[in-house]
């Protein structure tokens, strides 16, 4: 019994002073603890990395986070990609060495692991934030550490890391290399046109391949109008569109902007040169231009604006996105009006019978009421259901630009149709309907607010009302069932 007790107490002291000869778990990338952990502290906050200076792919990079996101500021001033700078953050804040590969390299140690002349470095600057989240200026709070890496471990996949100060090698996973080891281009923003705010534009000017026009805002500042090469209204939907797609055009490399590099491009005598006025702040110059290279197309984009400027390769594509013609920007509204004003409809059945007439009073007498014979409260959901579909009427499709002739589409004085007025009578728009489309199977041309001809579909204004009836609320019948109440 005795020799058993012995040598289980044996077995525990061997135990025992193994564990105590385990090495310690492999620390994070990113050590924020003090030399001598302060007694009875608890764990650091996460740090707020403000400043990164990343060598790598033959080049530094320097990026500084601001309010407004990551920027590089060396060697070009210009926006982080997020994705590639929360990638590397992400990775200083929470990965850690996979192990502890050597302890005491020797100069052949470190020159086999690729870190005698490392592969990548990161310098990375932190903060750690108080209980109010602030801290950014406290010397006590503040944090550097410089990671070195080296070659790739072909076995797992790793890579062999060193901390400036210490002398230990670490393999650290993959994922760490993949997001430290960038250049200015991996760091860079991509979306170097943008963004192109339809809303922050005062007037849009393009000259394109096929296509030239000129766009101003309306003076209710909310639509916009076509200048040049017609005047019409604007499709703004089309247009957020476009410049939406424009805008989204990424940089495929950044060649360096000198006047000898844009000239070589073909910039001097741009395919597309397009102009953004602001209603503050400077206008937006950029120019397109196409040459050939190694038997295949290259096109380049420069953006001005002040004293700032980006040229970038792009793809061929970007060259016809904003050479759209007039029919694409016209606006398809049939009808423009303020739909608030409206307080009269009067809608035509054609030829010579008598419109239709609901009006609709002021303040708290916003009922709509039928005009004419036998008329009476009209069926509101009604009225309002047309007025939501004449408001959406599109153009099906466009025809002949400023008619002489209208009968030609028999669209006359006796047409089909309705007017809608304010409250003192003025038109605010009117409605023609005429003959169908040839060899359509669903299309009638019409006439709107604008001065073309268009195509519309027949479902879309089968429902105007021909006859009082069609929107002359029920009358209520008598209690006992009988004849209505007088």
């Amino acid at each position: 019994m005795r020799t058993s007790v012995v040598v289980m107490l044996g077995l525990m002291a061997v135990g025992c002073s193994r564990d105590a000869e385990k090495p310690p778990p492999p620390p994070k990338l990113f050590a924020t603890e003090p030399s001598e952990p302060r007694r009875g502290a608890t764990p650091d906050p996460t740090p707020v990395f403000t400043h990164l200076t990343v060598k790598a792919r033959g080049a530094i990079t320097e990026l500084e986070r601001t309010p407004e996101g990551w920027r590089l500021v060396s060697p070009v001033e210009a926006k982080a990609d997020p994705y590639a700078v929360e990638a590397l953050v992400q990775q200083l804040t929470s990965a850690k060495f996979k192990a502890t590969v050597n302890a005491s390299p020797s100069d052949a140690d470190l020159k086999k692991y690729g870190l005698k002349s490392p592969a990548f470095t990161v310098t990375a600057k932190a903060y750690l934030p108080d209980a109010n989240g602030e801290g950014a200026e406290d010397p006590s709070r503040q944090r550097t550490v410089t990671l070195a890496g080296g070659d790739e471990n072909p076995f797992d996949g790793s890579v062999y890391v060193r901390r400036e100060g210490e002398a230990t090698v670490y393999a650290a996973d993959g994922a760490v290399r993949y997001s430290l080891d960038k250049g200015p281009f991996e760091l860079r923003a991509k979306e170097f046109l943008g963004p192109l705010d339809l809303a922050s534009f005062q007037s849009i000017e393009v000259t394109a391949k096929d296509h030239a026009y000129v766009l101003t805002r309306e003076a209710d500042g909310k639509s916009w109008r076509m200048e040049k090469p017609e005047p019409t209204r604007a499709n703004d939907s089309r247009l957020t569109d476009l410049l939406k797609a424009f805008a989204g055009h990424q940089a495929l490399s950044f060649p360096q902007d000198t006047a000898a590099t844009r000239k070589a491009l073909g910039l001097d005598t741009p395919v597309v040169d397009a102009r953004f006025v602001p209603a503050s702040g400077e206008p937006i110059r950029v120019r397109l231009a196409q040459v050939t290279r190694d038997g295949a197309p290259v096109v380049h984009a420069l953006r001005e604006q002040g004293s700032r400027s980006t040229l970038a390769e792009v793809d061929s594509r970007a060259l016809t996105t904003l050479d759209v013609g007039v029919q694409e920007l016209k606006d398809r509204r049939v009808l423009s009006f303020p739909r608030d004003a409206v307080r009269r409809l009067e809608f035509f059945p054609g030829g010579k019978a008598a419109p239709v007439v609901v009006t609709r009073g002021e303040g708290n007498s916003e009922a709509w009421q039928v005009e004419g014979p036998g008329g009476g409260r009209a069926l509101h959901f009604r009225v309002v259901k047309l007025l939501g579909r004449l408001e959406a009427l599109k153009a099906a499709a466009f025809g002949e630009a400023k008619v002489k002739r209208w009968e030609r589409y028999g669209i006359s004085d006796a047409s089909r149709g309705v007017v809608l007025r304010d409250a003192d009578g003025r038109e605010l728009a009117r409605l023609w309907l005429g003959d169908a489309v040839p060899d359509t199977e669903d299309r009638l041309y019409a006439r709107g607010s604008g001065p073309d001809l268009v195509e519309v579909s027949m479902g879309a204004v089968a429902d105007l009302p021909t006859r009082a009836a069609d929107l002359q609320e029920a009358p209520p019948e008598a209690a006992d069932g009988g004849a209505p109440a007088p």
